[in-house]
């Protein structure tokens, strides 16, 4: 093997090291701008979420969670997957803290639907502004199969709201229907007698 055939053969060699070298510059490159392009749709999401809370400013605080005295119909564990307005699934709620996903303990009492949630803030649902409660399969952002979310409509201020649980065990969904109807019903005829009682006396 002569001096030519060694400069033949180490020519290749040398350019697939050169070769290496440029391919590992472009992967970082690419690295790179992947990584600002997620930084920049995080970014875009947080501003449109700041934003949107922005947009629901005239929103009302929920109640906040009061000591019970009563039994409990029914408890929950699963998960909270946020809360829209009422019939318009992907119009999603974020102010005070309705827009986070989280754990949650719900009960379920005659004076109303208590929401714990581990990590974000509690709500509380007084009886007389349970609206009534659906199975339903999807809310804004996630989609799960028909009935697989436990979907309850409830009254905050002037705006009416669903709000979508999922039980650790779903086959609870459909008591929880029934009982959150029930008691949507019995303060519903409550409140209709007290306004039928008032309207007799102001009629006297």
């Amino acid at each position: 093997m002569n001096v030519l055939t060694l400069l033949a053969d180490a020519a290749p060699e040398a350019e697939r090291r050169s070769q290496e070298v440029t391919d590992w510059a472009a992967r970082i490159g690419w690295t790179v701008g992947l990584l600002l392009v997620i930084a920049l749709v995080y970014w875009l999401m947080r501003e449109g979420w700041k934003w949107r809370a922005t947009l629901q400013h005239d929103l009302p605080e929920p109640a906040a969670v009061p000591e019970r005295d009563g039994a409990a119909r029914l408890t929950l564990d699963g998960r909270y997957h946020g809360s829209t307005t009422a019939g318009q699934w992907l119009d999603r709620i974020v102010a005070h803290g309705l827009g986070t996903r989280s754990r949650v303990e719900l009960t379920l009492d005659d004076a109303g639907l208590t929401v714990l949630r581990p990590g974000a803030r509690d709500f509380f649902v007084p009886a007389d502004a349970l609206r009534g409660a659906r199975l339903d399969k999807g809310i804004a952002g996630k989609v799960l199969t028909e009935g697989g979310l436990l979907v309850i409509t409830w009254q905050l201020g002037e705006r009416t709201l669903d709000s979508g649980f999922r039980a650790d065990h779903p086959a609870e969904h459909a008591a929880w229907v029934e009982a959150v109807e029930t008691v949507a019903a019995v303060t519903t005829e409550t409140g209709d007698s007290a306004v039928a009682a008032q309207h007799d006396r102001e009629g006297a």
